[in-house]
C-alpha cells in the first residue's frame, strides 16, 4: 500500500514537471535569447525606421476638442482616426491638454509614437520610431510598455517556472541515489553564480 502512493505521488511530481516545462518551453527561449541581446544592446545596431504624418481634421470634430480641458481624447476623434487614417488610440494614452494643442505620448514596445492636434486648425502631426525586431523583443523582456496582458503573462509565466525548478528539484532528489555527480552539479549551479557576484560584480 505505502509502495503504491508512493508511485502516485511520483507521477504527480512527473506530471507536473513535464506540464510544466511545455508551458515554458517557448517562453523560455523567448526569453533567453533576448537575456543575450541584452546584455549585448550596445553591439547590436537598431534598425531604427520613422513614420511621419500630417494631415488635417474635419472642422466638425474640432468642435469635440473647444470645450475640453483634461481627460482622454474624445471617442468620435479616436474612431476618426482609427477609420480614417488606421491610428489606433487606446483609452489608457494620456493627452496632455494645452490652450493650443493636445500631445499624446504613444509609448510601444521596440518603438515610440506621439501626436499632435492644434485645437484650433485641426493640424494633426504623428510620428512613430520603431527600432526592429530585436528592439521589440527585449522590450517585451523587460515588460516595457507591453500593457497588464502582458505584464500577466510574465507572472504566470514565471511561476510556471517556479514549478518547473521545484518539481525538477524533487526529480533529482529522487534519482539522486543511482547518480552520485546530482549534489555536485546542483551546488556548483548555486556557487557559481554567487562565485561569480563577489569577484565580478562591484558597486
Amino acid at each position: 500500500m505505502v509502495k503504491k502512493k508512493s508511485r502516485l505521488s511520483f507521477g504527480s511530481i512527473r506530471q507536473w514537471h513535464w506540464i510544466s516545462s511545455a508551458i515554458c518551453l517557448a517562453a523560455m527561449l523567448m526569453f533567453s535569447v533576448t537575456g543575450i541581446t541584452l546584455n549585448h544592446a550596445a553591439d547590436i545596431p537598431a534598425d531604427v525606421k520613422i513614420n511621419t504624418l500630417e494631415f488635417a481634421m474635419p472642422e466638425q470634430l474640432l468642435d469635440e476638442l473647444q470645450n475640453l480641458q483634461q481627460g482622454p481624447l474624445p471617442t468620435v476623434i479616436v474612431k476618426w482616426l482609427a477609420e480614417e487614417k488606421s491610428l489606433y488610440i487606446k483609452a489608457a494614452n494620456k493627452v496632455e491638454w494645452n490652450e493650443d494643442e493636445l500631445y499624446l505620448s504613444l509609448p510601444e514596445p521596440g518603438g515610440d509614437a506621439w501626436m499632435s492636434i492644434d485645437r484650433y486648425s485641426g493640424d494633426v502631426v504623428y510620428e512613430r520610431t520603431t527600432r526592429g525586431v530585436v528592439a521589440y523583443l527585449n522590450d517585451l523582456h523587460k515588460g516595457r510598455n507591453t500593457g497588464k496582458s502582458w505584464m500577466w503573462f510574465i507572472d504566470i509565466f514565471a511561476i510556471a517556472c517556479v514549478v518547473f525548478c521545484l518539481t525538477g528539484f524533487v526529480l533529482l532528489y529522487r534519482y539522486a541515489g543511482a547518480r552520485p555527480t546530482t549534489w555536485p552539479m546542483v551546488g556548483l549551479g548555486v556557487l557559481l553564480p554567487v562565485i561569480v557576484v563577489i569577484l565580478f560584480v562591484h558597486p
